[in-house]
C-alpha cells in the first residue's frame, strides 16, 4: 500500500476533482457533496486533530483547530504540507501513529478505513483510542447492489497496476462497527463520528 500511494501521490487529488484517468466519470452531485462536506468539517468545533492517512491535505485543509496530518508516503506530506502550511505533517504508520497518548480531541481520517482488513481495523481502532477522544471516519456509501468488500485493481497514468482491498459502506453498519453516529449521509459519501 505505502508503495502504491506513494507513485499515486501527484495524480491523488484527480479523483476528488474528475481530472486525469477520472475525467469521464459520471458522479452526479459529487462536488455539491464535497462542498457540503468541506462546509461540515469547517463547522467542527476547533480542537486538536490528528488527520490519519491524510494524503495530500484535499480535506485536511478545511479541519478547524491545531492540525496535525499523518501519512506514510512522503510524496503525499510534501503535497499536504504546500496545501494547509499551517498544519504540521508527520511521516508514520497509522496502525502505530507516531503520537503520545491522549495527544488529540480528534482523530479525523478519510478513505483509509476503507483500506483495512478485520485484523488491521481492530490495531487502527484500539490506535484511535490511545490518541483521541473523538473519531470521525469518512468513506464511500454503497450504491444499490455494490459489492460491499473486495479487492480492486487499480491503474496508474504511468500504466502501473496495484491490487487494492476496498470496503464501502451501508451508513448504519458503519455508525454501528463505530459505536457512533451518521454526521452526513450523502449519495457519495458517508461520514460517522464516534466518542472514545
Amino acid at each position: 500500500m505505502k508503495e502504491y500511494y506513494d507513485t499515486r501521490a501527484p495524480e491523488y487529488d484527480d479523483w476528488w476533482l474528475g481530472r486525469g484517468l477520472f475525467a469521464d466519470r459520471d458522479r452526479p452531485g459529487w462536488e455539491e457533496e464535497l462542498a457540503e462536506i468541506a462546509a461540515l468539517l469547517r463547522a467542527l468545533p476547533p480542537t486538536r486533530t490528528v488527520d490519519v492517512a491524510c494524503g495530500t491535505g484535499f480535506l485536511t485543509q478545511h479541519l478547524p483547530g491545531d492540525i496535525v496530518g499523518v501519512d506514510q508516503s512522503a510524496r503525499m506530506i510534501e503535497i499536504a504540507q504546500k496545501r494547509v502550511p499551517r498544519a504540521t505533517f508527520l511521516q508514520g504508520d497509522a496502525l502505530a501513529l507516531p503520537c503520545t497518548n491522549d495527544a488529540f480531541g480528534r482523530l479525523f481520517t478519510s478513505f483509509f478505513y476503507c483500506h483495512l482488513v478485520e485484523a488491521e481495523r481492530v490495531r487502527f481502532l484500539a490506535e484511535a483510542r490511545r490518541v483521541a477522544s473523538e473519531l470521525i471516519v469518512m468513506g464511500s456509501r454503497a450504491l444499490p447492489g455494490e459489492e460491499r468488500s473486495r479487492w480492486e485493481e487499480r491503474v496508474l497514468e504511468d500504466g502501473s497496476r496495484w491490487q487494492v482491498y476496498k470496503r464501502v459502506f451501508d451508513p448504519d453498519a458503519l455508525a454501528a462497527e463505530l459505536g457512533g453516529e451518521i454526521i452526513h449521509l450523502g449519495h457519495w459519501f458517508v461520514l460517522v463520528r464516534a466518542e472514545l
